[in-house]
């Protein structure tokens, strides 16, 4: 059922109405949601609601270039951080999953890992947290439950459920590092820049992989693609020390880490 509402959702968020109504739309979404437009184009501009979602920074994000740094992918509320232990990791405090399920193989306890919620007033564009040498991607079919703390305290193995988009990499090191793009009510897409095979919210519990012959190499804050609505980023990574809060408010190019 959330996954028919969520494409009825994206068909309304998807359709240019007439401007005078558009801004309309517009002007309420970011007064309900309380969005700040400083660093992005004015309301006038967007045609859609989705091109509001999806809106792009007006200018580059400054951020720490130290190959050693890890940054925020995206503008987003830190919801859970810590380390991996026996397969297991939080979506929450309380609340853990099986991290195999999650990724589709099984990694060990020198593993870290961080939940960023995204919210519907925050910059829905998620960008790669350090260097990054792509191996593959692999998408898992699901539900599109929400991903807020309301719905994380009381769905068990939430991110096991959802649809997600696993990016599989290896970090500076040669460590496999893993991007989680998690699906959520109302995310019509998860999009990927690099890889238009991965068609999500499509086919129920679709799954697929893709592997590359040629590099594909993605720079510390390199755009990786977008939501169609607000969602969650899981990150795991090797040998890194975290430098966080819990509930901690970040930005898109913050300094969260070193390896």
């Amino acid at each position: 059922m959330t996954n028919k509402m969520s494409r009825i959702f994206g068909r309304f968020a998807n359709h240019a109405f007439p401007k005078f109504f558009q801004v309309f739309i517009n002007r309420m979404y970011v007064k309900i949601f309380k969005i700040d437009l400083n660093d992005f184009d004015s309301i006038e501009t967007y045609k859609t609601l989705n091109a509001l979602f999806t809106r792009k920074l007006k200018k580059p994000r400054e951020f720490c270039r130290n190959e050693d740094t890890i940054i925020a992918p995206t503008d987003s509320i830190i919801t859970e951080f810590g380390k991996v232990k026996q397969d297991r990791a939080l979506q929450i405090k309380g609340m853990e999953y099986s991290v195999k399920e999650l990724l589709g193989e099984e990694i060990d306890s020198c593993y870290s890992f961080i939940n960023y919620y995204l919210s519907p007033k925050d910059y829905h564009r998620y960008h790669s947290p350090c260097d990054l040498r792509v191996l593959e991607v692999r998408y898992f079919g699901g539900k599109l439950l929400p991903v807020n703390l309301p719905s994380l305290k009381k769905n068990q193995s939430l991110f096991v459920q959802n649809e997600r988009v696993v990016i599989v990499a290896e970090d500076k090191n040669k460590e496999k590092f893993f991007f989680v793009a998690v699906g959520a009510l109302n995310v019509g897409k998860i999009l990927v820049h690099f890889e238009s095979r991965v068609q999500t919210n499509a086919i129920a519990n679709g799954r697929n992989s893709f592997c590359y012959d040629q590099e594909i190499l993605l720079k510390k804050g390199d755009e990786i693609g977008m939501f169609e609505m607000g969602s969650t980023v899981v990150v795991f990574a090797k040998n890194i020390n975290l430098e966080v809060s819990l509930g901690q408010q970040v930005l898109f190019g913050e300094t969260i880490g070193k390896f």
